[in-house]
């Protein structure tokens, strides 16, 4: 299988704005991530422009992003390890709605190298300190 470029592919900023846009409307909605992100997400549209940032910055380094997203997660005892397939899962079926084929694989497999990130390292930082890693 050839490997896609996890990064500086064909898109633009106003695309991923658009897509986050899409995407977090789906989420608001959403069985079980709604409740989860409502708990968290005072101001929908001040939350999305800095998702976007997120992605301009992973996908075309416009360093227009700081923060620590993992933190974010980690701290907030609610999110789940388990809501990240969930979240891939929901954001890919938004990248293959709204974007050209090999655009929205491209940036899939971004979303599902950070995603599994921030899952392994929920299920690691919240084990207790001598507890075996969990590897699965």
């Amino acid at each position: 299988m050839t490997q896609l470029p996890l990064a500086r592919f064909d898109i633009t900023a106003e695309q991923i704005a658009y897509v986050v846009d899409v995407f977090y409307a789906r989420v608001r909605v959403h069985q079980v991530l709604g409740p989860v992100f409502s708990a968290h997400v005072e101001d929908w549209p001040e939350h999305e422009e800095k998702i976007t940032r997120f992605w301009c910055n992973a996908i075309l380094r416009e360093k227009c992003y700081s923060g620590n997203p993992m933190r974010v997660h980690v701290s907030r005892p609610d999110v789940k390890a388990e809501h990240f397939p969930i979240w891939l899962g929901l954001f890919h079926e938004v990248l293959q709605a709204e974007l050209p084929e090999l655009t929205a694989r491209q940036w899939g497999a971004l979303a599902d190298r950070i995603g599994e990130g921030f899952r392994t390292g929920i299920v690691a930082m919240r084990q207790p300190k001598d507890a075996p890693p969990k590897l699965f």
